[in-house]
């Protein structure tokens, strides 16, 4: 088993005239996901107009993670509560970087997930040593570069890497497609 992130990404078809059902069923599924151990984040792409597949990503800790939600009775019950809500579902796993930046056949180009990357880690570093660059200065450069190291990387791992290729995935990926936040109104407007 995996001892890296999974990300679980589904594309699921909006059934003829269940938007709003459907949206109701998919906060409710990420809402369950929220109680697994393992669980670091969940997000809705939306199709670009005209189309109506969904893109639906759950992330977890590891593998043994994600499959004790996957095969648990809450999500059984959630999935035979959706039917007939969506059509034609398809799924895909992904582990480790290329989780950050989609499947790898939708990979962007590395300069662009190289610009992603230091837009995230850039104001994260600045913000670091701004609130503790005084007090780590008296040490030693290995043990100032060990500390910070150690305190960002899980950081940029777990929580700024994946918001900012969330936030710029049109840009990343070329496409229109926007994230859609469970507090947003966009669900009453179709």
């Amino acid at each position: 088993m995996s001892a890296e992130p999974v990300t679980l990404m589904v594309a699921r078809r909006v059934a003829n005239g269940r938007y709003h059902d459907f949206m109701t069923w998919l906060r409710e599924g990420e809402q369950l996901a929220t109680d697994f151990a393992g669980y670091l984040g969940s997000g809705v792409l939306a199709p670009p107009p005209g189309d109506d597949e969904f893109q639906i990503v759950f992330r977890f800790a590891d593998e043994q993670t994600l499959a004790a939600w996957e095969h648990s009775a809450s999500r059984t019950a959630w999935l035979a509560r959706g039917s007939g809500l969506f059509a034609q579902p398809h799924e895909q796993r992904i582990t480790g970087l290329d989780s950050w930046f989609g499947s790898a056949t939708r990979q962007p180009p590395r300069w662009k997930q190289t610009i992603a990357i230091w837009l995230a880690f850039f104001p994260v570093s600045l913000a670091f040593n701004l609130l503790f660059g005084s007090s780590l200065s008296d040490l030693s450069l290995v043990t100032r570069v060990l500390l910070s190291t150690l305190a960002l990387t899980p950081l940029m791992t777990y929580l700024f890497i994946p918001l900012a290729t969330r936030l710029l995935a049109p840009w990343l990926q070329g496409t229109s497609q926007r994230l859609l936040r469970r507090t947003t109104s966009t669900a009453g407007s179709r």
